[in-house]
């Protein structure tokens, strides 16, 4: 069965209003070290707390965004998000010191959508069509994050740092036309706990060692990845003599190759059922791009085999995480764990913006990049007691109220292909998890009916 052109609708204008919000985030980073030289009061530490600040107030604001949603509604809790958005990126336009363009990067994520997006989301799409249209907003802000590489080079050259952040503000109002004149509004709104965070589940879900070892991956594969732009837009000007204008030619490759060296590797993961071998040698393949980049930063063709790596590994791991939380999560609890998961991200970018401008002020270039490798060795060492959850899918069912919890349970647990059922009686759903090879999704409806 396909999605229907309501839930299409849905989908894709959701996933396009979450991509330039994202868009304007990150099309700083390439750029922005360079910029910050000519704001006052500018050190390395707090142009790397520029970078990253955006991570610590998403992070804190993107569960309780969520909730919100639940009280308030969707949209008028989207809106009120994208408008703080737009408001950090006016802020941060304007600032003609560090402390402004922070102040700004800071209300930027603190418009944390993220929660509430994806609960209107699950309002417009049917049970079986939602993870379907969970992959197409996890391309879309992926695609997003390497367009903005590409883009914050080109667009400095033509209108500036600055203009840059006028820009995320205009797209930002945009934004709330197409949520209002485009994305449909949902025939019911319920509580998702395949997508929402669910607070009586947190204490399980930060209890489980194994989400735990993915939610520090997370964690450190940001951390790394914004400690790593605090000094890369250096080595392209300082080392390989590359002016700013030119250096969107230089990423253009390097991201392009990297996306389709990527595949091989989610194919043998997915396909192959060979997830943990393919992780952790992603997991080396990001160490050995930082030692590369630490130790011949002055060699073009180093920098750009470097980051080549580091984009297929990074790639492989993003696509990955989501899929092995999901399938690692608690039964009813997949909203939590993802939530969780999202957090750790999110302060990831945080601590990676700050702890590389602190370590660049310090140690210099080569400093950041040996740093990168010693926390992705840490990674690795968490990485290697990991256990590899079966390969088994989320299915939600709705079910009438006259059925007995009991009955219901055993009925579905009876079904060819149903390893696990889980009630819950307040939302009127089951959360199975099951083998797609062999569950009949049709049976299990009918019982559920």
């Amino acid at each position: 069965m396909q999605m229907n052109a309501f839930e299409r609708k849905g989908t894709f204008s959701l996933a396009g209003i979450y991509g330039l919000r994202m868009v304007g985030l990150f099309m700083i980073l390439p750029v922005f070290s360079l910029y910050a030289e000519g704001l006052q009061d500018v050190t390395p530490t707090l142009i790397g707390l520029a970078l990253g600040i955006y991570g610590l107030t998403m992070a804190a604001f993107q569960i309780p965004f969520g909730m919100m949603s639940d009280r308030y509604g969707r949209k008028p809790v989207i809106v009120v998000g994208l408008l703080i958005f737009a408001i950090g990126s006016v802020v941060a336009a304007t600032a003609d010191s560090i402390w402004g363009v922070i102040v700004g990067r800071a209300l930027q994520g603190a418009g944390a959508i993220a929660a509430a997006m994806m609960a209107l989301l699950a309002d417009l799409t049917r049970e079986d069509h939602r993870t379907k249209a969970m992959g197409i907003m996890g391309v879309s802000i992926g695609m997003s994050f390497m367009l903005a590489l590409i883009l914050g080079p080109f667009l400095d050259n033509i209108i500036g740092v600055q203009g840059i952040f006028w820009l995320t503000a205009v797209l930002a109002i945009l934004a709330i036309g197409v949520l209002y004149l485009i994305v449909p509004n949902p025939v019911e709104v319920h509580s998702h706990r395949d997508v929402q965070t669910v607070p009586a589940k947190l204490k399980q879900v930060l209890g489980d060692k194994q989400l735990l070892r993915l939610d520090i991956g997370i964690l450190i594969q940001h951390a790394v990845m914004m400690a790593m732009f605090t000094a890369l837009p250096f080595v392209l000007r300082d080392y390989l003599h590359l002016p700013s204008s030119e250096h969107a030619w230089f990423y253009l490759p390097v991201l392009v190759l990297a996306i389709f060296g990527m595949v091989p590797m989610i194919i043998i993961a997915e396909k192959r059922r060979k997830m943990k071998e393919v992780f952790i040698f992603s997991i080396i393949l990001m160490a050995a791009s930082e030692l590369a980049l630490g130790f011949m930063h002055t060699s073009w063709w180093a920098v750009a085999i470097g980051l080549f790596v580091f984009f297929v590994a990074f790639n492989v791991l993003e696509a990955t995480l989501p899929s092995l939380i999901s399938r690692m999560a608690p039964v009813d609890g997949k909203g939590t764990a993802m939530g969780v998961y999202s957090t750790s991200q999110f302060f990831g970018a945080f601590l990676g913006g700050a702890g590389g401008g602190w370590i660049y002020g310090h140690l210099g270039l080569e400093g950041v990049f040996f740093a990168c490798v010693a926390i992705i060795a840490i990674w690795f060492l968490f990485s290697l007691g990991m256990k590899m959850p079966a390969y088994l899918n989320l299915v939600m069912l709705r079910v009438q109220p006259h059925h007995q919890q009991e009955d219901i349970g055993a009925k579905l647990l009876a079904l060819a292909g149903v390893h696990e059922a889980q009630f819950v009686l307040e939302d009127e759903v089951v959360y199975l998890r099951v083998d797609k090879a062999t569950f009949d999704m049709e049976q299990a409806e009918a019982i559920v009916k």
